[in-house]
């Protein structure tokens, strides 16, 4: 009897410990949510409860942001910031697997190494590059210094292992040039990691902060993410105000994962099609 309840009880601790790491994961969208249908000072005091507010929080919102020039600021640099980063670091990722040198390892490994350094000792280099080149508040600024990912360019290069080498054969044997092969061959096979790679990439360009704080120096040029931030800064900063601008800065991201979801999951596994 006993044995046939073990399996049972162990059931029952994984699912009440997964119910319990959902609840915890899902939660804070949950009190950002809660916390935009009240006012500053029931959220101060801590209410878990919704309230009346929400409407007066959008009017205050929209009253204090320009929320299309906001969004669009923030949707240029994520999207173009996006495509370029996987077209370069997948032509990187690509060249580094499938082309052959005595070159190739050691400087793939200086690569990983700069993975070490921290952002906060580039920032002043980047900031006098940007400078005398003329670019500071622009969207060139914000996307030119993560075109090139390492973190992508090892991803890419790990996941074309899986590139089936017949492929690239039987298309150099039909007279494929090497960019058609990438093009039309490469890049439809692995569809799930470009989409795996899409979100990763996306999330970093929505979210970014502290370089676009640096870089943008105009109000018409602030992304979402700075333009909360402000609110949140403010002397005495409307809380609800700031919930309902978190929600928004949320909306775009959560979007684009549940679209590319499916892809997401076989991009991670490594699937290859």
């Amino acid at each position: 009897m006993m044995n046939q309840a073990l399996p049972l009880i162990r059931r029952t601790l994984v699912y009440g410990a997964l119910s319990l790491a959902a609840f915890l994961s899902v939660f804070p969208f949950l009190w950002m949510v809660i916390g935009a249908t009240n006012l500053s000072a029931d959220i101060t005091k801590g209410r878990v409860m919704p309230g009346s507010a929400l409407w007066t929080n959008i009017q205050n919102f929209a009253a204090q942001v320009d929320l299309p020039l906001v969004l669009w600021n923030s949707t240029w640099v994520a999207v173009v910031g996006t495509a370029l980063t996987l077209l370069v670091s997948s032509m990187a990722g690509y060249a580094f697997e499938m082309f052959q040198s005595k070159f190739r390892e050691r400087l793939f490994g200086s690569l990983l190494l700069m993975l070490s350094i921290p952002f906060a000792a580039l920032m002043i280099p980047l900031f006098v590059m940007m400078s005398k080149a003329g670019l500071m508040n622009s969207y060139t600024a914000i996307i030119a210094p993560g075109v090139a990912s390492i973190f992508i360019i090892f991803y890419f290069r790990q996941a074309t292992k899986a590139f089936p080498g017949e492929l690239r054969d039987a298309a150099r044997i039909d007279g494929l040039k090497e960019w058609q092969i990438f093009w039309y061959i490469y890049m439809p096979v692995m569809r799930p990691t470009y989409a795996a790679a899409t979100i990763i990439v996306f999330m970093a360009n929505w979210n970014a902060y502290l370089w676009p704080l640096i870089v943008l120096q105009t109000n018409d040029m602030k992304t979402i993410t700075l333009v909360v931030s402000s609110l949140a800064s403010a002397y005495v900063p409307d809380f609800g105000v700031v919930m309902v601008g978190a929600i928004v800065a949320t909306l775009p991201v959560v979007i684009v994962f549940f679209v590319l979801q499916r892809r997401f999951v076989e991009g991670l596994l490594g699937s290859v099609k």
